[in-house]
């Protein structure tokens, strides 16, 4: 879409409202998928359209749409909308100029071929080991473009591409189901392909063996994909400006108290990731900033809406899915990293649980903190050796009394797809409830 289609829509939006924004989004998807050992499907997806918020009368309009066709069709659907919208509480962003943009002429991302190859190979890899495992292999090619423009002048741009790979292996015996994945995301990089497959084999060895625990509270280690999808969830929840207003999230009236271990510091650098970008989906500027810092609740994170109820500024976390309304989400969650490694951390548990897949984000009462997870996969130590792989297990508690029993912290932090870049997190004591 060309600029001047933003220029359309801006000049005739400000013919009929007080206030306007435009954001354009273009995407295109490839995925190539194997599923138990063969090539499924190959196709590209893509999108392109535009979401126009306007500010009439006090009140707030909105529409998105695929057709960019009928611009004038466009406006008249938001002015219609701001009759019954909601009171506009925020301004739209104001003098801000920003082209977020890749280099494509450093990475060249890989042919469709290339990728089946790949896909082939890893699948022969598996098999090496286990002719019996199921093999899935999936790849996405992924490009998108982010444009937006505000009557108040804004114009910001960027443009991203990602290769992701995912690779998982399904093992049946008889009635028992064990099950290995791993992925990786490069953005204008290609997936580390050799690390995936040699973490999938990992886990299949460590599981060849069948170990068992008893229910009670134990020492709990979380790989940084599990902590993840288990305790980053639970924090990205809790520190969104909206629950903090809507008294939702129990950090609500908790600035400035030290609630966690010291050695807990949670913070979002939208430099660093798959996801890194300069300005939010509404043409707000990013910055790194601190969330938790040595166990103390120091900030949370604001869209433009929620920040103005809170009489706080956007701190450049409004984010859309798709050409739908912002709302508060981060770039990244990061935990600073401690100074013990993985395998120091393995050696200090007496008797203890890994939680490396979990099923699901857990269940329990996200907005208190607390979760309970059945282990997908997960893993017995004894006297610092991993002796099995444990199954009908879950691990529950709450991130506050769990980083009250924080354990350490591993030294080298691993990226989860673009989103997370955690340690492995060791904590003394998690209850543990096993059906054996």
């Amino acid at each position: 879409m060309s600029d001047s289609i933003l220029e359309q829509i801006l000049k005739l939006a400000n013919q009929r409202a007080e206030a306007a924004e435009v954001y354009y989004l273009s995407s295109q998807d490839t995925p190539i998928e194997f599923e138990n050992n063969r090539l499924k499907s190959l196709q590209t997806k893509a999108i392109q359209g535009v979401a126009l918020r306007i500010v009439r009368n006090g009140r707030l309009g909105f529409v998105s749409s695929t057709d960019l066709s009928r611009l004038e069709d466009l406006v008249e659907a938001a002015v219609q909308t701001s009759e019954i919208g909601s009171l506009a509480e925020f301004e739209f962003a104001t003098n801000f100029h920003s082209w977020d943009g890749n280099d494509r002429s450093v990475y060249t991302p890989p042919s469709t071929e290339e990728l089946v190859e790949v896909g082939e190979h890893l699948i022969r890899a598996i098999h090496g080991y286990n002719p019996d495992i199921l093999v899935n292999v999936g790849f996405h090619m992924r490009s998108g473009k982010v444009k937006i423009a505000t009557s108040a002048d804004v114009y910001a741009e960027r443009s991203s591409q990602t290769t992701s790979a995912s690779l998982s292996g399904n093992l049946v015996r008889g009635e028992d189901f064990l099950k290995a994945y791993s992925f990786d995301v490069g953005r204008d990089r290609t997936p580390d392909y050799d690390r995936i497959l040699t973490e999938v084999l990992q886990k299949f060895r460590r599981a060849e063996r069948s170990a068992t625990i008893q229910s009670g509270s134990f020492p709990v280690l979380f790989t940084p994909r599990a902590a993840a999808s288990t305790l980053g969830s639970l924090f990205s929840t809790v520190l969104s400006g909206q629950a903090i207003v809507q008294k939702a999230s129990p950090l609500a009236d908790k600035l400035g108290q030290t609630l966690f271990d010291y050695r807990l510091t949670l913070f979002e650098d939208p430099n660093l990731g798959v996801s890194a970008c300069t300005f939010d989906d509404e043409g707000t500027p990013t910055s790194r900033k601190a969330f938790i810092e040595y166990g103390t609740v120091i900030g949370f994170y604001w869209d433009r809406r929620w920040a103005s109820r809170a009489e706080r500024q956007s701190t450049g976390n409004g984010f859309r899915s798709g050409l739908s309304r912002p709302s508060p989400n981060m770039v990244n969650l990061c935990v600073a990293p401690g100074s013990t490694s993985t395998a120091e951390l393995i050696a200090s548990m007496d008797e203890g649980v890994i939680v490396d897949q979990v099923l699901g984000a857990g269940q329990s009462n996200q907005l208190a903190g607390e979760f309970s997870v059945n282990l997908d996969l997960g893993y017995k130590v004894e006297k610092g050796e991993i002796v099995g792989r444990v199954k009908n297990t879950m691990v529950a508690g709450s991130i506050f009394e769990a980083f009250q029993q924080l354990g350490d912290l591993s030294d080298a932090p691993e990226w989860v797809g673009g989103g997370s870049y955690l340690p492995y997190v060791l904590f003394n004591q998690l209850g543990v409830a096993a059906r054996n």
